[in-house]
């Protein structure tokens, strides 16, 4: 009997020697897990501690959704008319700007068009100087002749033709005055084989000449050097007609037709220049491309023209 008890003492003080029981540990864990939750609880009240946005992001929800059901005040029409003006107001501008590019890119083609026409007119011009120097010169005409029908030959078949041939057998003044000149004393005698009464009416017409103070005069040596003076200044028309009227007209057969051969490629050569600078239809550029840009005689009027001078000789006043 005392040594089952001495037993047990001796179990319950190495029970006790070995450690807390789990009796005690749970115990000791139940009181600190209440007293951090009453902790948190006083901090949180204390306002130490604050909810995060997670938590508090339903509350601002629910007061949106209760602020949209509201009733939304009435838009004012005071501010509603001002708002469709101020927005016609921008289209309107919208609109000008607009307008203006398209006048803007509008005069760009019509000045890149008469640019383009302009440089056409100008080199047709020059292939047509450059065919009256030729022509001039005695020299042939070349690549000339080419450029004379590409950008001619529609608009003026005869005068191009006329050219042509007048530069194939070219005739110069100088070779008309030097042959008028070794022709000039047959000129102004009477043809060899003339009649007698031939000769006698030419001698009495002679006698007799009716003719105004300033005209010039009908006798053979002085109409000789007026031809001369004539044909130094290329008048090759009026020296034909000085020529026919001379007594041995018949023996200037072979001059009279060079020089009408001249006159008339001179002619031609007015012709083409004239229509390298007016013609609005025919006229061709390098490439055989019509000219659609108007000549000079399609240019517009200007819009202030100046005011005549008064009748009693005042003159107009200028412009400041």
């Amino acid at each position: 009997m005392p040594d089952d008890y001495f037993t047990r003492s001796q179990a319950a003080a190495a029970a006790r020697r070995s450690g807390p029981s789990l009796r005690a540990v749970l115990g000791t864990s139940l009181l600190a897990f209440i007293g951090g939750a009453a902790l948190v609880g006083w901090l949180v009240w204390d306002g130490r501690i604050t909810l995060t946005q997670n938590d508090a992001a339903p509350a601002p929800a629910s007061a949106s959704a209760s602020f949209a059901n509201l009733p939304k005040p009435a838009a004012s029409p005071t501010a509603a008319a001002s708002s469709e003006a101020a927005q016609d107001a921008a289209l309107g501008g919208m609109d000008q700007r607009i307008a203006a590019l398209e006048q803007r890119l509008t005069r760009i083609d019509l000045q890149a068009a008469a640019s383009e026409g302009n440089t056409a007119r100008a080199e047709a011009l020059l292939v047509a100087f450059a065919a009256r120097r030729a022509l001039e010169r005695g020299a042939p005409l070349g690549y000339l002749a080419d450029q004379l029908k590409l950008r001619f030959g529609e608009a003026q078949p005869g005068a191009v033709a006329t050219v042509i041939d007048t530069a194939q057998n070219p005739v110069t003044l100088d070779r008309l005055a030097g042959q008028f000149d070794a022709l000039a004393p047959t000129l102004i005698n009477a043809p060899r084989g003339e009649s007698g009464w031939d000769q006698f009416t030419r001698e009495l017409s002679g006698l007799f000449v009716i003719r105004h103070g300033d005209g010039p005069s009908a006798r053979p040596e002085q109409r000789l050097e007026r031809i001369r003076v004539l044909l130094r200044t290329g008048q090759i028309d009026a020296a034909l007609a000085d020529v026919e009227r001379l007594p041995g007209a018949a023996a200037a057969g072979e001059w009279t037709n060079a020089a009408r051969r001249y006159a008339a490629g001179q002619r031609a050569l007015d012709l083409i220049e004239t229509t390298a600078l007016i013609d609005t239809q025919r006229l061709k550029t390098a490439s055989g491309a019509p000219v659609e840009q108007p000549g000079v005689d399609a240019a517009p009027a200007p819009a202030n023209p100046a005011p005549k001078a008064a009748a009693h000789g005042t003159v107009p006043a200028k412009p400041i």
